[in-house]
């Protein structure tokens, strides 16, 4: 079995080249179905989500060449299968987006419900299954597998109740060739809604309003390739600039949008993190030990939701007490326990968590329930004295593209060993 081993206490010093974005790369891939021709698709982040995806678009009939580790060109054509079976979509969430993307081709898909992070709850795709209703299809639930069908699209008014990101996108992608005028109410706002919206126009779509809360979408008729750039990574910039902020040290942080990170910066600071913004990058310098705040998870432009697990790490080691609230999933605080083994003081109540700052970390055996629990691990490995064992990594790895190497270019003492097993084989990891 795979674990990251960690020695932790140093400060890191150095730079950070941050990736492309996982969450506009896991839409981007599933909407060049939609072209029916060859999409070049640059600065794609070299993750196991989007390898996940390029592996089931090419079980699907798509021909999928990498010009390099961060290019994919691909052909979507000759698809021939419309049917996405469980053992393709367990390992990754974002698969339910080739149910818009198939839905909007041919107006027929059969998608098994995915996989992906596991937050202690049920993550339903109710937002999803009723705004394609309202576009014109039939949907029905056999066993996990989403079988959505209908005579033609026709564009409607969607409301939802709760901002969704991927309702958003999913809808965007089965509205893009829906006869008429769609409008998403209380759509989400993240970068990778624009970021999506963008590449579709560039296809030949008509996506107006990406980046508020009403996104309206006239349907054409036909889509073609075209060659796009993905945007920086907001979630990977802000995990290292809270890793940066609690390990302490001077790290500076290239290839981002400093605007996509207000949030983060903003909470930062109001802990006493000097921050410096720069056109294309973000300088993090702590040397003291930090304050507490009061965060609240939220949909964009407010504190990031996948975010949440880094800051409470990070505010663990703060002095003082904070108060952490998460607003958009229930019960994603189930890494704290991990966190409690390594000496952290935090009570959770529902879906708010009091976190009173202790001095320092102690190493521990800990695990990564989670992509972003799996990043606060990190951070809390970076942090603690001794050696540092984290399992079940291959969560970290689905996000986050050469975390080896770019923690070892600021200076945290990292390896990623393969341990044997309980009987003494190796364990295979077969999560994607």
């Amino acid at each position: 079995m795979e674990k990251f081993v960690i020695n932790g206490g140093k400060k890191l010093y150095g730079e950070i080249d941050i990736s492309g974005a996982k969450n506009a790369a896991v839409a981007i891939i599933p909407a060049t179905i939609l072209a029916e021709d060859i999409c070049r698709i640059e600065n794609i982040p070299d993750i196991r989500d989007v390898q996940v995806m390029v592996r089931i678009l090419i079980d699907m009939g798509a021909t999928v060449r990498y010009i390099n580790s961060n290019t994919l060109e691909i052909d979507t054509r000759y698809i021939r299968s419309f049917v996405i079976p469980y053992e393709m979509t367990k390992y990754s969430r974002s698969s339910y987006y080739l149910l818009g993307a198939l839905l909007g081709r041919y107006n027929y898909a059969k998608v098994a419900m995915p996989g992906g992070c596991n937050f202690g709850g049920v993550r339903p795709i109710d937002f999803h299954l009723k705004g394609f209703a309202k576009l014109g299809a039939k949907i029905t639930n056999d066993n996990g597998m989403i079988d959505a069908e209908a005579e033609s699209l026709n564009g409607n008014v969607i409301y939802f109740d709760k901002v969704s990101v991927g309702a958003t996108v999913n809808i965007m992608l089965a509205a893009v060739k829906a006869r008429g005028l769609t409008i998403i109410e209380n759509a989400a706002r993240e970068p990778h809604i624009i970021d999506l919206a963008n590449f579709l126009n560039l296809m030949g779509a008509n996506v107006t309003g990406a980046g508020t809360d009403v996104i309206k979408i006239r349907g054409v008729r036909s889509l073609h390739g075209c060659q796009y750039s993905i945007i920086p990574d907001q979630i990977e910039a802000g995990t290292y600039m809270v890793a940066a902020a609690a390990a302490k040290g001077n790290v500076l942080i290239k290839n981002v949008i400093p605007k996509h990170l207000e949030s983060i910066t903003a909470k930062l600071r109001e802990c006493g993190v000097t921050v410096e913004e720069n056109d294309d990058s973000v300088r993090i310098i702590s040397d003291t030990r930090s304050g507490s705040c009061k965060v609240t998870a939220m949909p964009h432009p407010g504190f990031p939701t996948d975010m949440q697990p880094q800051m409470t790490t990070f505010l663990a080691l703060s002095e003082g007490t904070s108060i952490v609230t998460d607003g958009v999933w229930d019960n994603r605080f189930r890494y704290v326990d991990q966190l409690s083994k390594m000496g952290a003081s935090i009570q959770v109540e529902g879906k708010a968590a009091i976190v009173t700052g202790v001095e320092k970390f102690h190493a521990a055996p800990i695990r990564a329930d989670d992509l972003r629990a799996g990043a606060a691990m990190l951070i809390a490995g970076m942090c603690a004295e001794g050696r540092t064992v984290i399992e079940e990594i291959y969560h970290i790895e689905r996000g986050y593209e050469k975390v080896i190497e770019k923690l070892r270019g600021v200076g945290v003492d990292i390896d990623k060993v393969d341990f044997p097993d309980d009987d003494g084989k190796k364990a295979v990891n077969n999560a994607g």
